[in-house]
């Protein structure tokens, strides 16, 4: 695995699907990890085959890119958490999948991101939430709406840390339906 560590010091509250677990965190770090045998294309193709497609940043090492945008959707969720419980977020990347020039600039169609995800308490190592795998799939823009979220600033990079972002707000506190970045899903 390859590992990025981050720490960051912050909390938050929660509630869970199906059994309520009392949610009361804080952000203490981030631990993500890309399996090393994870593919990446640069094929600028309709659909292709590999686990990591992405072209919101320059050429350049994709897991260190993606690393980031995962750090820093993490990092703003952990602001919004004020418990007194310090928790250390695993995340284990299983998908990551924009869109390519080709797909993006004409039918546009789904960033496909799927990640597993375990809380620990810091202090402890004990863990609070066992590993579970999250679907962050949402839609992507594509042809002329594209270039319309380009101009207004709004490119796939952004949308897809600001979705991340609500997408670990929910997931750490159980809440879901109150957005803590509206930039999301623009």
């Amino acid at each position: 695995l390859i590992s990025f560590i981050a720490n960051i010091a912050r909390k938050r509250p929660e509630l869970n699907r199906g059994k309520t677990i009392v949610r009361d965190y804080a952000l203490h770090s981030v631990r993500f990890a890309i399996p090393s045998d994870m593919t990446v294309s640069e094929a600028n193709s309709y659909y292709p085959i590999a686990g990591i497609v992405w072209r919101g940043d320059p050429l350049g090492n994709r897991a260190q890119q993606i690393s980031s945008i995962f750090q820093t959707s993490i990092q703003a969720t952990g602001e919004g958490l004020t418990g007194s419980i310090p928790i250390t977020v695993d995340v284990e990347l299983a998908r990551f999948h924009s869109l390519t020039e080709r797909t993006r600039y004409s039918v546009g169609g789904v960033h496909s991101i799927k990640f597993d995800l375990t809380v620990r308490n810091a202090l402890t190592g004990e863990i609070l939430e066992q590993r579970r795998r999250v679907n962050g799939d949402f839609p992507a823009l594509g042809g002329y709406a594209v270039l319309a979220a380009d101009n207004q600033g709004q490119g796939q990079k952004l949308r897809i840390t600001a979705h991340l972002t609500n997408l670990f707000f929910q997931e750490l506190t159980g809440l879901t339906g109150v957005p803590q970045n509206n930039a999301a899903g623009t």
